[in-house]
């Protein structure tokens, strides 16, 4: 983004096959519009990619996008973040600019970013606050809308370890946005405050998806209820807005997972008591066995049974498969002796659910493939494909049009009227 607009960007990962493609024009992942940017940004030669720290040695600002994988305790493995600081360090300390900042834009708890700038006056010996600035500066992107959110987000928030890079971070960001047209609120806080702002967010949005699901369960056992209209009438108060108040699967992703579960860990390490939020986390966690108690009673036993999962990423518009419900659902239904087809509309999600589960599942590559004498089917992303598909396209191509929308895409009279018979995830009085 920033190169397409113009700034010099130079992008730094180890990954050399990454590096190669990224120069070449090549998204590594998929996101509507990302590659036009990327390939514009080339064009103009304003972005370069490289395996060596080296090249930000003349950088006004450095970003710290590193990933931090859970550990085995919930927690977050910080140490890539750290790596990339003395990497940092070692080009700051051969830089050439008055006053670089570093910025955080990695998911971190709390003390991450301060602990930063101690590596990098140790491994520099530079002076924070004289020599170089270090700021939490977190993202607040959704992926497959990641482009969009990047040119209109609904904050900037900054967080800055020392004053002065506050100021400059601030003063970046506002000239950005002048350019695009619209300067969003910026939030200037501690740096510590940035990083919960992240955590919290992300908590929320979880809780909320959560708090939907545990209320599909309730209307599931209420004939004539729906939690749709629930949810819709909850949402037109606006103290609730109704984002987030979906009924499904679950969140899944490499974002909300995760840092539920960091957030958990890291309020136990301060001895404070996360109950709300490890209740969100085990909704979200038997919300697939859930999915798959209800096909096991609608058919009467898994066994043998063939059952198509339409969907394999996470959300749709992405090929991102980490933490997927879906694939979480194919490996459940196996478990219990399903023979499962996964289809996606998107070739490299396919692939990137192929290389996750293996022989766990068939792999289609149309829809007809994946229907086509399948006792069920499970809606377990919200593609546009799978909204579209007519009632007919069941009937026709499966054994017995069996639907569970674990997304909410149908119409349930109109599936009713085409003799689907379709149960929707959060609706009492089934067919």
């Amino acid at each position: 983004m920033l190169a397409s607009r113009g700034y010099r960007v130079i992008g730094v990962d180890i990954d050399e096959g990454k590096v190669a493609a990224v120069n070449r024009g090549e998204a590594p992942i998929y996101e509507p519009g990302l590659e036009e940017l990327l390939r514009r940004g080339l064009e103009e030669g304003n972005l370069h990619a490289t395996t060596s720290y080296g090249g930000l040695s003349g950088a006004d600002v450095v970003f710290i996008t590193v990933g931090t994988p859970a550990r085995s305790d919930g927690g977050i493995n910080l140490s890539y973040v750290y790596s990339a600081a003395r990497g940092v360090a070692r080009a700051l300390s051969a830089g050439s600019r008055p006053y670089p900042v570093v910025a955080v834009k990695s998911t971190v708890v709390p003390g991450t970013s301060r602990r930063v700038a101690r590596i990098v006056e140790e491994e520099s010996g530079l002076r924070l606050g004289r020599d170089f600035g270090v700021a939490s500066n977190p993202e607040f992107l959704r992926e497959g809308r990641a482009v969009e959110d990047t040119l209109h987000p609904s904050r900037v928030v900054v967080g800055g370890v020392d004053e002065k890079a506050g100021e400059v971070l601030e003063g970046f960001w506002r000239g950005f946005y002048r350019e695009v047209g619209r300067v969003p609120p910026i939030l200037r806080v501690t740096a510590e405050t940035a990083e919960m702002i992240k955590y919290a967010s992300n908590a929320f949005l979880a809780m909320k998806i959560s708090y939907a699901n545990t209320l599909a369960r309730i209307c599931e056992k209420i004939p004539g209820c729906d939690v749709a209209e629930v949810v819709k009438g909850m949402g037109l108060d606006p103290r609730i807005n109704p984002s987030f108040l979906g009924a499904g699967l679950g969140y899944g992703g490499s974002c909300f997972p995760k840092d539920v579960k960091a957030l958990v860990a890291y309020a136990r390490s301060l001895c404070a008591e996360p109950r709300l939020l490890e209740a969100v986390d085990w909704v979200n966690e038997t919300q697939v066995a859930h999915a798959a108690d209800r096909l096991e009673e609608i058919l009467g036993g898994l066994q043998g049974r063939t059952i198509a999962v339409l969907g394999a990423a996470f959300k749709p518009d992405t090929d991102d498969v980490r933490e997927s419900r879906a694939l979480a659902l194919a490996r459940l239904l196996a478990e219990r002796g399903a023979r499962v087809r996964i289809h996606d509309p998107n070739p490299r999600a396919l692939e990137n659910a192929r290389r996750a589960l293996g022989g766990v599942a068939e792999y289609a590559a149309t829809i007809e493939e994946a229907l086509r004498g399948a006792d069920a089917a499970v809606v377990a992303t919200e593609w546009s494909h799978y909204r579209s598909l007519q009632p007919e396209t069941y009937t026709r191509l499966m054994k017995t049009p069996i639907v569970l929308d674990a997304r909410r895409v149908y119409d349930p009279e109109a599936m009713r009227r085409a003799g689907v018979r379709l149960y929707a995830a959060g609706r009492g009085d089934q067919p």
